[in-house]
C-alpha cells in the first residue's frame, strides 16, 4: 500500500494545487468500443464481460512490476492509472467554477457541471442543492476512486471508474445492472466519508442525520445506497457554519455553503489520507 499512498499523494497535489480542467485527458472512447462489441449480452452479464478483461489487464501489469527492481515503474503505473480514474472532469476546477463565476447565468451552468450522474433534469441552485452536488462529486470522482485504489491497486481505481462510465450505455438493462454495481462500489467508501466526517465535523450532527436517513420509510442499509451522504453533508455543513460564523453568515447562502462543503471535504480527505499512513507504516513496523 505504500506505493498506492505516494501515488495517491503526487497525483492529489498535482490536481489541488493546479486544478486545471484535465477532461481532455482522460478519453475512454476504447471502452465505449469494447462495450460496444458485447452487445450479444445484456443485463449483468454484459457488465461483467465489459469490466474484467481490462481490469485483469490491468491487475496483471501491476503485479509484474511489483518488486523493489521495478518500483519506480510499478509508481509510475500508479500514477498513471490513478489520475486516469479520477473525474472525468477535475473537482477542484468545478469548484473554482462556481464560486468565481462573474455573473449568475455562469454560476447556475458552473453548478451543473458538479452533478455526477446527469439525469436531464435542472437543478435548483440552492445550498441544500449545491452541498448535494460537491459530496457526491467529491465521492464519484475523488474517494471511491481512492478507497478501491487503497485496496486493490490500480485494477481498483480502473474498475470503478468503469463501472460508473458504463452506466452510460444505451441498452437500458446493463445500464440498470451497471448502476445497481456502480452504487453498491460507493457504499462502504460513502460510510467511511460519514465517519471521517464525524471526526473533523459535529460527530453528534452527523450521527443524528445518518440515523434519521435511514429511519425514513424505504431506505435501508440491505438496498446499497449512498444517498444518505448526501442528507450527512448537509447536516455537517450547517452545522460547521453555525458553530463557526453562523452569527454573521447566512446558511442558506448557496455560495457559502458550498465553500464550506470543499472545505469539509479537504478535511475528510486529509482524514483518509492519514489513516492510509497510519496502516503502512504499521506495516513496516510489523
Amino acid at each position: 500500500m505504500a506505493i498506492e499512498l505516494v501515488a495517491a499523494l503526487i497525483v492529489l497535489l498535482v490536481l489541488i494545487v493546479w486544478p486545471g480542467n484535465v477532461a481532455g485527458l482522460r478519453q475512454f472512447g476504447w471502452y465505449q468500443r469494447w462495450l460496444g462489441m458485447l452487445d450479444f449480452a445484456e443485463g449483468g452479464g454484459r457488465v461483467a464481460l465489459a469490466l474484467v478483461v481490462p481490469v485483469v489487464v490491468c491487475a496483471l501489469i501491476a503485479h509484474f512490476l511489483q518488486g523493489w527492481v521495478l518500483a519506480l515503474l510499478a509508481l509510475a503505473f500508479s500514477v498513471l492509472i490513478l489520475f486516469y480514474s479520477f473525474g472525468p472532469r477535475e473537482l477542484e476546477s468545478d469548484f473554482e467554477a462556481v464560486l468565481k463565476a462573474d455573473d449568475p447565468a455562469a454560476r447556475v451552468a458552473a453548478a451543473e457541471q458538479l452533478r455526477s450522474v446527469p439525469d436531464g433534469a435542472p437543478r435548483a441552485f440552492t445550498a441544500p442543492e449545491l452541498v448535494e452536488a460537491a459530496v457526491m462529486a467529491s465521492l464519484r470522482r475523488r474517494f471511491g476512486v481512492l478507497f478501491w485504489f487503497f485496496l486493490l491497486g490500480p485494477a481498483g481505481a480502473l474498475g470503478y471508474r468503469l463501472a460508473w462510465i458504463t452506466t452510460e450505455t444505451e441498452d437500458p438493462r446493463t445500464r440498470s445492472a451497471a448502476r445497481r454495481f456502480a452504487l453498491a462500489l460507493d457504499w462502504i467508501p460513502a460510510h467511511l466519508m460519514v465517519l471521517a466526517m464525524a471526526l473533523v465535523s459535529n460527530f453528534d450532527a452527523v450521527i443524528r442525520a445518518w440515523r434519521a436517513w435511514h429511519a425514513e420509510p424505504g431506505h435501508s442499509m440491505e438496498h446499497l445506497d449512498p444517498d444518505f451522504l448526501a442528507a450527512v453533508a448537509r447536516s455537517s455543513v450547517d452545522a460547521d457554519i453555525e458553530a463557526g460564523d453562523g452569527a454573521t453568515v447566512d446558511t442558506h447562502d448557496p455560495l457559502v455553503e458550498l465553500a464550506d462543503a470543499r472545505r469539509l471535504m479537504l478535511r475528510v480527505l486529509i482524514v483518509w489520507l492519514a489513516v492510509v499512513a497510519l496502516i503502512v507504516l504499521a506495516g513496516w513496523i510489523a
